[in-house]
């Protein structure tokens, strides 16, 4: 296999793409070279040689082709979000852009189904879809951003993941440019489908190694017409994650459950400028929880019996969420997390998960393992679904720390994860960020298979080269 290296291109490639997409949609110019140079991950910073931004499939298939042949590396950028630095172009080279890829192409109401293009932003599409009284449910933290394709790429998730799955869940059908510009669909518009492999899913979560979508189509469900939410503080976050499980004992199915700890409800009170929750000298997590469905009486039922199952486990007063603009300040709380604790700090920000009744063990390890190595850890997550961010942070550590003792201190924790049956990224995928822990969760066969499938769909490893693991 030929390795990819960095490399300024020539001006005859410079020129090859300005022919083909017009020379608006090509940029070598250095502030919008480094507008691509980083996304939300860290402080990574990497510039490519040029920007494309082309409009349809035939010019996407036409770069890939030409990429290809000069063994130029490619990278694909959607909404810039990313966590795990996976769009991130650090053999320089050709960032393509899908952000002129923008359009809902179609709405199927009579099917519950929607065919779109990868650069459309998530909040987007699905206000779009709730218009038509539909519902597309996966909403990452930063869905008033990202693009679809981005989210197809990292198989996002957020929380509604708990009650209604990941992006995964809902993809049918995709349009991919394969490395060498050849056009496929990966299934069919169907609910069920055993023909075949599932080239679908192979394609999800594999952070544009394999092909670039250009085509989407997605299944839609029924828009919820009510929800309910609430706010329990505890006064341990093992006792909150503890309550978790018994949730679900009990029979009940909320639509999100939120883990944040106490520190990070404070930095980011702060960072908004809110004095929405009264932060309890007791409290050391809170848990936002919801339902959600159709028939207000039983949803009623349900809150109450949840805060009573909570009120057994440490909790203290528990906040009824009484308005749509109480409910709307709740949730910016919680998505405003990772964006407070990126403006006031360096950070890494870990994404594990594990069995949600795990959670108390995995939280106490982490604490352990913090204080072992000698860092700060901040956590919140989709506690629902066993997932658990892990924000450590810098502080005061010096640059020998963070880079030493700091990343023995991630390994542990990821040890953790894998002997307590979870894993290493749950919805941020593994990217620059997360190559190097790789081998904690897999062996030399599966390695070995992951990369002889990037090697059958992309000979020349042009294609997004470097992320999940080196070839």
């Amino acid at each position: 296999m030929r390795v990819v290296t960095r490399g300024k291109l020539s001006p005859e490639h410079i020129i090859y793409f300005e022919e083909l997409l017009g020379s608006k949609y090509v940029h070598t110019d250095k502030e919008s070279l480094q507008a691509c140079a980083s996304d939300k991950t860290e402080d990574l910073h990497f510039l490519p040689d040029v920007i494309v931004r082309p409009r349809t499939i035939e010019e996407i298939s036409s770069v890939l082709k030409f990429c290809n042949q000069n063994l130029i590396p490619v990278t694909p950028r959607g909404g810039g979000t990313g966590l795990s630095g996976g769009a991130l172009p650090h053999f320089g080279g050709v960032v393509l852009s899908t952000e002129r890829l923008n359009e809902i192409i179609e709405i199927d109401e009579k099917n519950l189904q929607i065919v779109t293009e990868p650069g459309v932003i998530t909040e987007v599409l699905q206000s779009r879809v709730k218009e038509l009284g539909l519902f597309y449910p996966p909403d990452p933290q930063s869905k008033g951003s990202c693009f679809i394709g981005g989210n197809i790429a990292e198989n996002s998730g957020g929380p509604k993941a708990v009650k209604y799955g990941v992006v995964k869940d809902y993809v049918l059908n995709l349009q991919v440019v394969l490395p060498d510009g050849a056009v496929i669909w990966t299934g069919a518009n169907v609910l069920k489908n055993a023909t075949g492999y599932n080239l679908t899913q192979l394609i999800v979560g594999s952070e544009g190694t394999l092909g670039i979508v250009t085509k989407i189509v997605l299944k839609l469900i029924p828009y919820p017409r009510y929800d309910l939410l609430i706010l329990a503080p505890f006064d341990s976050a093992e006792q909150a994650c503890a309550s978790i499980s018994a949730i679900f004992m009990a029979g009940h199915i909320p639509s999100a459950i939120e883990f944040m700890d106490r520190e990070a409800v404070a930095w980011t009170m702060k960072f908004i400028g809110s004095s929405d929750i009264m932060l309890d000298d007791k409290a050391q997590a809170y848990l936002l929880i919801e339902v959600d469905g159709n028939n207000m009486d039983v949803l009623t039922k349900d809150i109450e019996e949840i805060a009573t199952i909570v009120a057994g486990y440490q909790s203290g007063d528990i906040l009824f969420a009484e308005s749509s603009v109480q409910k709307e300040k709740l949730w910016k709380i919680r998505r405003c997390i990772g964006e407070a604790i990126r403006a006031q700090t360096i950070y890494k920000d870990e994404d594990t998960v594990v069995p949600r009744a795990q959670l108390p063990l995995l939280l106490t390890g982490v604490k352990l393992i913090a204080d072992k190595f000698g860092f700060k850890t901040i956590c919140c997550g989709h506690a629902g679904d066993g997932n658990l961010h892990v924000s450590v942070i810098k502080g005061d550590l010096t640059l020998e720390q963070w880079n030493g003792q700091v990343k023995e201190g991630i390994r542990e924790i990821f040890k953790l994860v894998k002997s307590l049956n979870g894993t290493i990224s749950a919805e941020h995928g593994i990217g620059l960020m997360q190559k190097e822990y790789m081998d904690i969760m897999f062996d030399d066969t599966q390695m070995k298979l992951m990369r002889d499938i990037k090697k059958v769909f992309d000979p020349n490893n042009i294609l997004n080269a470097g992320k999940i693991f080196d070839l």
